[in-house]
């Protein structure tokens, strides 16, 4: 008996093995009707740095910035018109969802840690994306990109922190 148990079991496998090979995991992604055009959640490039950019992130770095939480890092609270509310640097936005948080040293090397988050004691955040990366050209400064739940770019407050 434990004999034709054993010749079923490898027959079944055998059989399930056939059918995963011949067509089940083959798939095909249908074609967008704009072709390649990029979607929602492809990953932008930063805007252009400005002039005023640039010459801020010099002055911050000129000066240091006095107000460090810490000798290993910074933390910032920005509302989702790009207004600082509360923390170090200096926040520019460049559009919808694109931030640019400037602090008083370099922190290109530094770890970044952005999370969606309303500055005041209340409600419960929107929904939504937070990416950041190290600012091109500009060694103390992050760029912050926030997007909604659909992965369309949208103003949200966040936090960040940054350890040097």
């Amino acid at each position: 008996m434990t004999r034709f148990f054993r010749r079923k079991a490898a027959a079944v496998s055998i059989a399930a093995l056939a059918l995963a090979l011949a067509g089940g995991g083959i798939a095909a992604a249908k074609p967008t009707e704009a072709g390649n055009q990029p979607t929602a959640r492809t990953t932008a490039q930063q805007p252009a740095v400005t002039t005023a950019s640039m010459n801020s992130a010099r002055a911050l770095l000129a000066k240091g910035e006095v107000a460090a939480a810490s000798t290993s890092g910074y933390a910032t609270a920005v509302n989702a018109n790009g207004t600082k509310a509360r923390g170090n640097g200096v926040v520019i936005k460049y559009g919808v969802g694109q931030y640019e948080v400037q602090f008083g040293s370099n922190v290109a090397s530094g770890i970044y840690v952005a999370t969606i988050g309303q500055a005041g004691s209340c409600c419960v955040p929107p929904a939504g994306e937070v990416s950041v990366a190290p600012r091109l050209l500009t060694p103390n400064g992050v760029f912050i990109q926030t997007r909604n739940s659909a992965g369309v770019a949208a103003d949200l407050p966040f936090f960040l922190l940054v350890h040097r």
